[in-house]
C-alpha cells in the first residue's frame, strides 16, 4: 500500500512507466528485425506497414512522455519532509534532517544530514517482508540562487548504497564546499542512470518538474 499524499520522483505509476519503456523498446527491436526480413524476401509493402507501426508507437510514447512532463511542476520540501523513490516493488524515502555550516579557506563548508528510510508500508505482496534492499545510485547536488550546482562528498554516517531491511533507516552526512559569499538554497536528489530520462513521468525526463529540498 502506498501512503496518501506521497511525494515521489514521478507523476506516473513507476511500474507502468518501466513496462511501457521496455515494451516500446522490445516492439521497436522486433519490428526492425521484421523490416529487415521483409525487405530481404521482397515484401516491401509489409516493410512499410511495419515502419508505420513503429512511427505510431513512437508518436504515442513521445506524446505521453511530453504530456506528463508538461503537467508536472517543481516542488520544494521543508526540513523533514520525505521524497520517495520507487524500487519497483517497494519505496525508499529520503529526507533532509539537519544542515550545519562552517567557514573554510575561501569557502563555506556545508554539512547535510540525509536520512534514507525503507518504508515497510509500500512493499508489494510478492516481496518477502524481510528481504534487504540495496538502494539504486543517487545523484545529489546543491544549488545556489543563480542555479549553479555543487556535488557532494560523503563524510560520515552510512554510505548511500548501504542495504537496509523494511522499516530500517540510516543517516548519511554529506559535505559541500561552496565559494565564500555564495549561499545555497536547495538540495536535489535524483536517480542516476540514462533510462530515467526516457521513462514516462520521471522527473529526469525532458521538461519535467523536480522535487527539491529546502535548506
Amino acid at each position: 500500500m502506498i501512503p496518501a499524499n506521497m511525494i515521489t520522483n514521478m507523476n506516473f505509476p513507476a511500474s507502468l512507466s518501466v513496462l511501457s519503456f521496455l515494451g516500446a523498446c522490445a516492439f521497436s527491436t522486433v519490428s526492425v528485425l521484421a523490416i529487415v526480413v521483409a525487405c530481404f524476401i521482397g515484401r516491401f509493402k509489409l516493410a512499410r506497414r511495419v515502419m508505420a507501426s513503429i512511427g505510431a508507437v513512437c508518436v504515442v510514447y513521445l506524446a505521453l512522455l511530453g504530456g506528463f512532463s508538461v503537467v508536472s511542476r517543481d516542488r520544494l520540501l521543508a526540513r523533514g519532509e520525505e521524497k520517495y523513490f520507487c524500487e519497483i516493488d517497494c519505496h525508499l524515502a529520503y529526507s533532509l534532517v539537519d544542515v550545519t555550516e562552517a567557514p573554510a579557506a575561501g569557502s563555506t563548508k556545508y554539512t547535510l544530514a540525509l536520512r534514507t528510510r525503507f518504508d515497510e508500508t509500500t512493499i508489494s505482496p510478492q516481496r518477502p517482508k524481510d528481504r534487504p534492499l540495496t538502494p539504486n545510485p543517487r545523484d545529489i547536488r546543491l544549488a545556489d540562487s543563480s542555479g549553479e550546482m555543487y556535488e557532494a562528498t560523503v563524510v560520515g554516517g552510512s554510505a548511500l548504497a548501504t542495504p537496509l531491511k523494511p522499516g530500517e533507516s540510516y543517516v548519511t552526512r554529506l559535505r559541500f564546499l561552496i565559494p565564500a559569499g555564495v549561499r545555497p538554497i536547495r538540495l536535489l536528489i535524483t536517480s542516476k542512470g540514462w533510462p530515467e530520462h526516457f521513462l514516462i513521468g520521471d522527473e529526469l525526463s525532458p521538461w519535467h518538474g523536480r522535487t527539491w529540498f529546502a535548506l
